[in-house]
């Protein structure tokens, strides 16, 4: 390997940390803001990267270097439309590119930025952090259907501030009675303690952002492969939201081309709207009746059967195959190890301290990976903002539907269950998603375009859908989503699924709970990982049953 030189080596270190901050303001057909792309960090060399990983498969002579791939032009042009053109994509999964994105809608996020399992994001949080009145996407309107939408959104705006003033006097109720010692004392003069005076506005919010539309603004870290922005490209015009999707993907493309423009050799331009496959079913099939978009929810609700998340599929011999599995990493027959203990050896925290950890380290045991055996699909009803998050677990993926089949003149809305607890703030939001449909109704009845209407969805929009998932994927998002903190729905979602799966995999059910039952069992200490953001009951104490969240 002498052929190589101290200075080759070097050198191709210092390319991979190539990072620069450019940024890309968008040409945007919407009278917004225009969507902002921010190249924060890239490989400096993804074709030739590509290039070099695929000919060191067939290297006699070791790792061959992206440099040494330059040197043969032809030779690399040839190799890199070869394993293109086959399919061999896996070379281009090893460059990666960093963005961040400015002025982009949750409904693009939702619909596309966030629907599938190839990235990772950082997104701002509207549980945490207060809307602003002028971060709202306004599609390319005019006239009467200009003023129609901004009236819309501007009574969804006017009714968050209202909902996060009439609902602090509830979060205030509860909260004190979970922590009376933060509560404030009038005698001794004493406010109320600083983790209640920051944690009260933010539950308070949590709820009021049921209100506002999918049309409001977020910015976010988003990374992805190589091969994942090409996938992007080649599919971004398509719905729900075909030209703010083209809009933020073609800048990203752009970005990742001024950083290497060899990629252009294989980059396939977008395939038009009307190809892809939904498009083509609306055309070649009749319009269908309203009546049966409402027959669809009717027929779905039914078959939830009051659940939030309803079992409806799972492998009928669930536990055999974990047990199987288990056995198989070991070596051991049957006799040596029966069902309940092999099962007990992967799930039990006292037997596992794996469950105990911080990080997620069950993918990488031989024995915890026999949870990839066991299998359970779902269907369930979110609303798009839970949903937005429950989406975030890439490992349980779903069948989420085309969000203009929500466009009737029913409204069609979750209702957070904290507002049960204040009629005047009831009454307002149940007013607000009854004003927000008869926008969405108007414009409409206007000609406005479905996708542009569709920016007036509330966050409470109901979302159903089917997710199916294994047991690991199903065992992380539980141990998360089961604690006190977590989101109200996808809490709600989580705990019928865990009770639901104990019904009929009881070996597995025993040992499915929040992060702090799970780490008690482990002796991990602290119980709750949470910090200064412990819920106040000692929820590791509890059996999934008796979990019951007053805030």
């Amino acid at each position: 390997m002498q052929r190589r030189s101290d200075k080759l080596y070097s050198n191709q270190f210092a390319a991979y940390a190539y990072s620069s901050l450019r940024r890309y303001p968008l040409a945007h057909p919407f009278r917004s803001p225009a969507p902002r792309v921010t190249l924060i960090n890239a490989f400096a060399q993804p074709y030739e990267n590509a290039v070099a990983a695929a000919r060191t498969c067939y290297s006699a002579s070791g790792l061959i270097l992206p440099a040494e791939v330059s040197l043969k032009p032809d030779l690399r042009d040839r190799i890199a439309h070869s394993i293109y053109e086959a399919g061999h994509h896996t070379t281009l999964q090893h460059a990666h590119v960093q963005f961040g994105l400015e002025n982009v809608s949750r409904q693009f996020i939702w619909t596309f930025l966030h629907a599938h399992p190839y990235y990772n994001s950082e997104q701002v949080s509207q549980r945490y952090v207060r809307v602003a009145p002028d971060q709202m996407a306004v599609p390319p309107l005019s006239g009467q259907a200009l003023a129609v939408y901004e009236q819309t959104i501007q009574h969804q705006m006017d009714a968050y501030q209202q909902l996060i003033k009439l609902l602090t006097p509830t979060v205030e109720h509860f909260y004190f009675q979970l922590f009376p010692n933060r509560a404030p004392s009038p005698r001794r003069q004493q406010q109320a303690h600083p983790l209640a005076r920051r944690w009260i506005p933010k539950k308070s919010m949590e709820v009021a952002r049921y209100v506002l539309p999918v049309a409001t603004f977020a910015y976010l870290y988003h990374t992805v492969s190589v091969l994942t922005l090409l996938r992007y490209y080649r599919l971004c015009r398509q719905f729900d939201a075909p030209h703010e999707t083209q809009t933020v993907v073609q800048s990203m493309v752009d970005a990742l081309l001024a950083v290497d423009p060899q990629l252009r050799k294989i980059l396939e331009e977008p395939l038009p709207l009307e190809q892809t496959l939904e498009y083509q079913f609306w055309q070649s099939a009749p319009p269908p009746p309203p009546a049966y978009a409402a027959a669809f929810r009717q027929e779905f609700d039914a078959a939830l059967a009051g659940h939030v998340s309803k079992l409806v599929s799972w492998k009928p011999d669930n536990e055999t195959l974990l047990a199987n599995g288990v056995r198989e990493a070991l070596g051991l027959p049957r006799a040596a190890l029966d069902d309940a203990a092999a099962i007990a050896l992967v799930l039990d925290p006292q037997q596992n301290p794996y469950w105990g950890e911080s990080l997620n380290v069950a993918t990488l045991s031989k024995l915890t990976r026999a949870l990839h055996h066991p299998g359970y699909t779902f269907r369930k009803k979110l609303s798009h903002t839970a949903d937005s998050q429950d989406q975030r677990h890439r490992t349980t993926p779903a069948s989420r539907p085309l969000l203009t089949a929500y466009l009737t003149t029913a409204p069609d809305y979750i209702t957070p269950d904290l507002l049960r607890h204040n009629d005047r703030a009831r009454a307002l939001y149940d007013e607000t998603m009854t004003r927000t449909w008869e926008g969405i109704d108007a414009l409409r009845r206007l000609g406005v375009a479905d996708e542009f209407v569709a920016y007036l969805l509330p966050n409470a929009v109901a979302i159903r859908f089917s997710e199916s998932a294994d047991l690991m994927a199903l065992h992380h998002k539980l141990r998360l989503r089961l604690c006190y903190n977590a989101q109200e729905e996808i809490f709600a979602a989580s705990q019928d699924e865990a009770l639901q799966i104990a019904a009929v995999n009881p070996l597995i059910g025993s040992y499915l709970g929040a992060p702090c039952r799970l780490r008690h069992a482990a002796a991990a200490r602290p119980f709750c990982p949470e910090g200064d953001r412990y819920c106040g009951v000692p929820v590791w104490k509890l059996a999934v049953a008796d979990y019951e969240r007053v805030l």
